[in-house]
């Protein structure tokens, strides 16, 4: 009785390998959830398409690819000495954004290989230009394998050059012993750009989404009907004691609140057809009729009530066609905030 992720396998491996042709420098990103396919098949992934580094969110992510991937393991949360989950292995890289932190790690006797991030506009970690410098100073005095300079850019639908620009000015000042400059949220046309205009670097974009996630028409998923029961209006049912509007079905599908089903990450809509939505959507949840997920026979059902922890109750109008049991229905959800019951790949 599962909320299933199916893969069409073949068109998913053909859109791997050409993300992979597209950007040769791929660093792959395999955090949180994995993308909805887990952290260890990403990790596998990762190995078969070849790439000589892979990214983790954090450093508890570490011990899910580091078995299954045989190269560089890039953690993307900045270390910080309080976090007990930290892991030293030659072949983790480490992600640093403080001063402090370079002095820590200057301290250990194992030289532990590092990427320096300098902070962008997103103002979430790292260097600023004062601190970048003294980082080169620094690590050059403590020996540490400096493998790159970090620059994670906001999603944005400008352009990031003049941003990249005026970073690596202060990359090229801080004269530090690498090449590489991993990024992140930069289209192919900006990567091209920022290549042709420095020529010494090699841009190494960390690709997430748009690797595991890019075509999505290759990964529906499908919850399963478990029950259907027919009622008229004023009838009571679920946990809440509600009412049925009208006649119709209350129909029980796999998937709820453990699966993600009803949590939905917030999107931070960021134009006025966006805000009106969310606005809209508010007031349909003061009614009580709340549009869900699940889709049957193209048309978008409403909860009955709040989806359960493993199962959610639809209504059906009188009139519409009723699932069979064991029948599956079309479901949409954000993959990287669900959990699912099996993911079949073909």
């Amino acid at each position: 009785m599962p909320l299933t992720l199916y893969v069409d396998g073949d068109r998913w491996r053909a859109h791997l390998r050409a993300m992979l042709a597209t950007h040769p420098q791929i660093v792959p990103v395999a955090k949180g959830n994995g993308y909805g396919l887990g952290i260890p098949r990403l990790a596998r992934k990762a190995g078969w398409l070849g790439v000589d580094t892979l990214a983790v969110g954090s450093y508890r992510e570490v011990s899910e690819a580091a078995p299954r991937f045989d190269g560089s393991v890039l953690v993307l949360s900045p270390y910080r000495q309080f976090d007990e989950a930290a892991v030293f292995d030659k072949r983790v890289i480490h992600t640093v954004g403080r001063l402090q932190d370079i002095e820590q790690l200057a301290s250990r006797d194992d030289r532990p290989r590092v990427v320096l991030e300098r902070v962008t506009s997103m103002l979430r970690h790292g260097l600023d230009a004062a601190d970048l410098r003294r980082a080169g100073r620094m690590v050059a005095d403590a020996g540490l394998q400096v493998e790159g300079v970090a620059l994670h850019l906001p999603l944005s639908q400008r352009s990031h050059v003049a941003e990249v620009e005026r970073l690596m000015t202060d990359v090229v000042a801080a004269g530090l012993p690498t090449e590489q400059i991993f990024v992140s949220h930069l289209t192919r046309a900006e990567l091209h750009t920022l290549a042709n205009a420095y020529p010494d670097y090699s841009f190494r974009p960390r690709i997430g989404t748009e690797l595991w996630l890019g075509d999505r028409e290759a990964m529906p998923v499908r919850a399963t009907v478990l029950d259907a029961h027919g009622v008229e209006r004023g009838d009571v049912f679920g946990y809440r004691g509600r009412t049925a509007p009208r006649a119709g079905t209350i129909l029980v599908v796999s998937g709820g609140t453990a699966n993600g089903i009803g949590l939905e990450a917030p999107s931070g809509g960021a134009t006025l057809k966006q805000r009106a939505t969310v606005i809209a959507r508010g007031g349909l949840d003061a009614a009580g009729f709340v549009r869900s997920p699940f889709t049957i026979d193209g048309k978008q059902r409403l909860f009955a009530e709040p989806p359960h922890m493993q199962i959610s109750m639809l209504y059906l109008p009188a009139g519409a066609r009723v699932p069979h049991v064991g029948e599956e229905v079309a479901v949409r959800v954000r993959y990287t905030a669900t959990s699912f019951d099996q993911v079949v790949v073909s």
